[in-house]
């Protein structure tokens, strides 16, 4: 009894090996460094090399939008489907964890049996009884790490599904300021068709009275009255979209919005904090998609110990030990002792290189994380220096649009004064209301597009830049 003692335990110290292959990163298919040129000028300026942490608590600055993302956090639907997604993949490594330790139930069994008198030595009739208490073991040995191998490759599908929670979730962030700003942008644009439909009507007014007396002509009357359709288009269109706009938010929200919201603030307001840039390239590794392609080709690499160690013996050990007596009375007397003890191993001979395909898939597989991981960098990396280069640009943008907003609204109160006074045509200020209508147009869309810029450049550095602001959940 005391060599098969030591037997198992020398057993169970060789069930430490492995032949998952050792884990080497691939190299960064991209720079080091951020690209540089005339697009990306400006964006050294104060905020350079800052790499405090931010998160969007302290990234988004507008109170109501803050509190429309902290409503979508609670219940958004495809938010709540990537944290149970998570819980499964938790689940399913401690099922792959479990099958390490021997597996031990009680059992309890009684039976009764008759039989015939012809098949029996004595020609009668007889009756017996079986009755039996045992406690059982069972235990794969893993001496060349397959079952380590499958729950090496559970642990880190595990961690991936965290990873994707976290990108869920600064998706999610970013839909929702988006969404914020595009409600916002529509309203102002809503507000300018409206104001410019008045201003048309007036202008309409004035002329039509011109006509009147038969100062202007039915030419510049058609012309009055085609401002004022386009302008009637303009609403239309645009409290559709602001009505759009807030279904896409409540879609997000997962929920109406709630009661007391503010109304869509003034897109000139400050409301988002300045982006850091300067930031090392290696930042990339911190995003979550990147970290989910890590730990995916980490699991596809463990697979691989799983193939290898399936070409070797398997062994079990199985064992019952309790009590056996064919009366229940006499269950647990003395003398009634029962054990058994089966030691079996599995030696793979032929199996049509079924083995061997699987080896080829696990490395194939493997292959194919590689380039994934490779392609989720290369995006990454590009998402960053869109953003770096939209950052730069719009702000010399916008400030142009503003500058020639100034310039239009100069042009239109002279257009109008000239007009009044009978030194221009109604032409001249039809021009000059039409060019107006579009540069404020044009404005609200540029700081619209300079403001979701920002998110999506905030989005593509991974909702901020602080390694312990999201740790890993634990195995569980």
């Amino acid at each position: 009894m005391n060599k098969s003692v030591l037997t198992l335990a020398l057993l169970a110290a060789l069930s430490g090996c492995s032949l998952i292959p050792e884990y080497q990163r691939p190299d960064v298919p991209t720079a080091q460094a951020w690209p540089e040129g005339e697009a990306y000028a400006g964006t050294d300026g104060a905020v350079a090399g800052q790499q405090a942490p931010l998160g969007w608590e302290a990234f988004f600055r507008d109170p109501t939008l803050r509190q429309l993302i902290g409503v979508a956090l609670e219940n958004n639907r495809d938010l709540r489907a990537a944290a149970l997604n998570v819980e499964a993949y938790r689940a399913l490594y401690r099922i792959q964890r479990a099958d390490l330790l021997p597996a031990v139930s009680a059992d309890g069994s009684g039976s009764r049996t008759r039989t015939p008198g012809d098949l029996n030595q004595s020609g009668q009739s007889a009756i017996s009884s079986q009755y039996s208490a045992t406690l059982g073991v069972s235990w794969e040995l893993d001496l060349f790490g397959r079952l380590g191998s499958l729950r090496e490759q559970a642990l880190q599908e595990f961690f991936a599904t965290a990873a994707a929670q976290r990108s869920t979730q600064i998706s999610l962030i970013a839909s929702v300021a988006n969404a914020w700003l595009t409600l916002q942008a529509d309203h102002a644009l809503l507000q300018v068709s409206r104001d410019t439909l008045k201003t048309y009507e007036e202008s309409l007014s004035l002329t039509q009275h011109s006509f009147d007396v038969g100062v202007a002509s039915s030419l510049e009357l058609s012309q009055a009255r085609s401002a004022v359709d386009t302008a009637r288009v303009s609403i239309e269109r645009y409290t559709r979209q602001v009505a759009q706009d807030r279904n896409a938010l409540i879609q997000l929200l997962g929920q109406n919005l709630p009661t007391g919201l503010a109304s869509a603030g003034d897109l000139e307001r400050d409301q988002l904090a300045p982006v850091p840039v300067g930031l090392p390239s290696d930042l990339l590794y911190m995003r979550p998609d990147i970290i989910q392609a890590e730990y995916q080709l980490r699991a596809a690499n463990a697979n691989i110990g799983a193939a290898r160690a399936a070409f070797f013996p398997s062994i079990s050990l199985t064992g019952a030990a309790g009590s056996a007596s064919s009366e229940l009375s006499g269950l647990f007397e003395g003398g009634s002792r029962y054990w058994n003890f089966s030691p079996s191993i599995s030696v793979p001979i032929f199996n049509a290189g079924q083995l061997r395909a699987n080896l080829d898939y696990a490395q194939i597989s493997r292959n194919i994380q590689v380039a994934q991981y490779e392609s989720a960098i290369q995006a990454a990396f590009r998402e960053v220096s869109d953003g770096l280069a939209a950052q730069a640009t719009y702000i010399r943008q916008v400030q142009a649009q503003r500058d020639l907003l100034e310039t239009s609204e100069d042009y239109y109160r002279l257009a109008e004064r000239r007009y009044r006074t009978g030194v221009d045509s109604y032409l001249t200020l039809l021009d000059a209301q039409r060019q107006l209508f579009e540069v404020k147009q044009q404005y609200i869309t540029d700081r619209l597009a300079q403001m979701t810029s920002e998110v999506d450049l905030f989005k593509a550095l991974g909702g901020g830049w602080d390694a312990q602001a999201h740790p890993l959940p634990a195995e569980g």
